[in-house]
């Protein structure tokens, strides 16, 4: 395993735990525009290239705010925001009646997940349950798939059973191709090269939209620099994962991931990651 894929598994362990350190590393900086400094969860520090083929942030990072764990975006009148939450079978029996009256708007949940030894697909064990319970209380909804596709074959059945899981249902917002680093154990995915990453994603991503969803990329900034060639993926939204005080990608994202497991939520017994939803005001 290469050194990257060592740091992408611990920090995915710690995005998924919700343990973010700061860590003692001093900070390098360049004088290069062509390159950028960032912080990973382990609190390691990287200096990336930038790809300027990729479509830059439009947001100015200083007017994010985060106050009681719930982040806005204030005094831009180019966007409005909305706040979610991210949830799987993990999060339990949820009241979704006291998730709405506390303010989240949407949920993006987990329809499906590949075991990361086994190979073997799964519908989300509570999914039916949870975006039932979500559509009957006015939320919007958004899927994704905890993929460890090793090819294109792979992603296709795993955005086929998107599709079918879904059939039921109306949704309005994204379905979500997250192609995950396990970090706890080793995973099937762990020699994966970033170009067959690439590929499983546009495979998903092109069956979702044929079958009449919007598609989108869960992402990392490790990912974002080691992994996906993102000149390919330009056209697809991007949900940003990042546990800093402001957004480090210099590149566009649509909806951030803005803390891991630290949101506490009426109506739902332990705690879940935060989200924020950036739109873009019609001129």
């Amino acid at each position: 395993m290469s050194i990257n894929k060592k740091i992408l598994r611990s920090v995915k362990t710690l995005l998924v735990t919700g343990l973010v350190f700061t860590g003692c590393a001093s900070i390098p900086k360049t004088d290069d525009p062509n390159k950028f400094v960032f912080k990973d969860a382990l609190g390691e520090y990287h200096i990336a290239e930038i790809n300027h083929d990729v479509p830059k942030v439009q947001y100015n990072k200083d007017l994010f705010v985060k106050k009681h764990r719930r982040m806005s975006y204030i005094g831009d009148e180019r966007y409005t925001t909305r706040l979610g939450i991210d949830i799987s079978r993990h999060e339990g029996e949820i009241d979704w009646k006291k998730v709405k009256n506390a303010g989240i708007e949407f949920v993006i949940m987990r329809i499906g997940w590949r075991g990361y030894q086994s190979g073997i697909l799964h519908t989300d064990e509570n999914f039916h349950q949870n975006i039932k319970g979500a559509l009957e209380h006015g939320l919007d909804i958004g899927v994704y798939v905890f993929s460890q596709a090793i090819n294109e074959e792979e992603a296709l059945e795993e955005a086929n059973l998107v599709i079918k899981e879904l059939e039921n249902y109306k949704i309005t917002l994204p379905v979500v191709f997250d192609p995950e680093s396990v970090g706890w154990e080793e995973a099937r995915t762990d020699d994966i090269s970033g170009e067959q990453f690439t590929k499983n994603t546009i495979v998903f991503c092109n069956r979702i939209k044929e079958a009449g969803y919007e598609p989108m990329i869960y992402s990392n900034l490790i990912w974002e620099t080691e992994f996906f060639d993102l000149s390919q993926l330009k056209e697809y939204k991007i949900w940003y994962a990042d546990y800093e005080k402001k957004p480090q990608t210099p590149y566009h994202f649509d909806y951030w991931q803005y803390c891991g497991l630290k949101l506490k939520v009426p109506g739902i017994k332990r705690k879940v990651d935060g989200d924020i939803q950036l739109i873009k005001v019609s001129e």
